[in-house]
């Protein structure tokens, strides 16, 4: 097949979380051509995304567009075009991309389904904001940890308030504050095969030589800053599900309902906390997680017997004009 990989357009002094597109988009175009596919890069620009089509005539485009000028919420728009023009893509279509992308209406469509999510509140008003609980405060619209470290745990109103609006400040956009959970972490890959979701051995994420007032996140510096202690401490482990099938088998439930509910395709995330109580709750969905071959959605392909190039084939597999 011909093969376009699309990705992010991004500058050459772009942070880390933005570089690794590039990163992504190189090690899948050399996994395509191992699998004797001819692929071109080429970074998306709404303005030129017709001639460039016209040009390369793509049997299929690869669909690595995770923001749009540096801003995660417009990645919804590259899916969106590639319908339009016809075109067949891999990964999520733009109205699953634009729904998993609005962190708490994804938790509330999750809770009006009867699953469960940490509680959370959002601005201006925040409801139901606990004086004495414990919340993190997230970005409502971007992933890839932005904004995420010790600092972003607080208790209380006016510590959420500040921090949200120091958040805002600094970075731009919304932020909302979740009901920290204590526990454990899980990180849930979903492949679709033959149409279905197959979800790959789940990992656990495990914060080793952690001191212990500090909250157990994965934070913007453990997953960007490798050579940082954060990084090196914070572990991603399989095979836990040997002792633990019941949880294996609830996450596991849970992963594939999130799929079905918001009309996911191709390949995505789902993170999970488990309380100390041993209570499952989903935290967000990733619609397009990093592929590149040192993280974590590799790694569970990996686990389930998949070289990197077969991972990228069997994406490739499923794509199609989604609409």
């Amino acid at each position: 097949m011909r093969v376009l990989v699309l990705h992010s357009d991004i500058s050459p002094d772009a942070p880390p979380d933005e570089l690794d597109t590039l990163i992504q988009a190189e090690a899948v175009a050399v996994a395509l051509a191992e699998k004797g596919h001819h692929a071109e890069r080429a970074p998306f620009a709404p303005s030129t995304l017709r001639m460039l089509l016209e040009r390369v005539r793509p049997d299929a485009v690869f669909n690595l567009v995770e923001s749009v000028e540096g801003a995660g919420e417009r990645a919804p728009l590259a899916p969106e075009m590639l319908a339009q023009l016809g075109t067949k893509f891999t990964g999520n279509a733009s109205e699953p991309m634009t729904r998993t992308g609005n962190k708490p209406l994804v938790k509330r469509i999750f809770r009006d389904a009867g699953h469960p999510t940490p509680d959370w509140t959002e601005p201006p008003h925040w409801h139901a904001l606990a004086e004495h609980g414990r919340y993190v405060v997230k970005s409502a619209t971007e992933d890839a940890s932005l904004g995420l470290d010790d600092e972003a745990v607080v208790i209380g109103c006016a510590a959420v308030r500040a921090r949200a609006q120091l958040c805002r400040e600094r970075f731009g956009g919304r932020w909302f504050a979740e009901e920290y959970i204590e526990g454990r972490e899980f990180n849930v890959a979903v492949l679709e095969e033959d149409g279905a979701p197959r979800v790959l051995p789940i990992a656990e994420m495990r914060f080793e030589q952690w001191e212990k007032q500090r909250p157990r996140i994965v934070g913007y510096g453990a997953k960007w800053d490798t050579e940082s202690p954060d990084a090196v401490n914070t572990v991603r482990v399989f095979g836990w599900d040997e002792t633990e099938p019941e949880l294996n088998a609830r996450l596991s439930h849970l992963a594939r309902e999130a799929w079905h509910l918001f009309g996911l395709s191709g390949y995505a995330r789902v993170d999970f906390r488990v309380s100390e109580r041993g209570e499952a709750t989903m935290l967000e969905i990733n619609p397009n997680p990093c592929i590149a071959p040192d993280a974590g959605f590799a790694a569970a392909a990996a686990q389930a017997g998949f070289s990197y190039a077969d991972m990228v084939e069997k994406i490739l597999a499923s794509a199609r004009v989604r609409t």
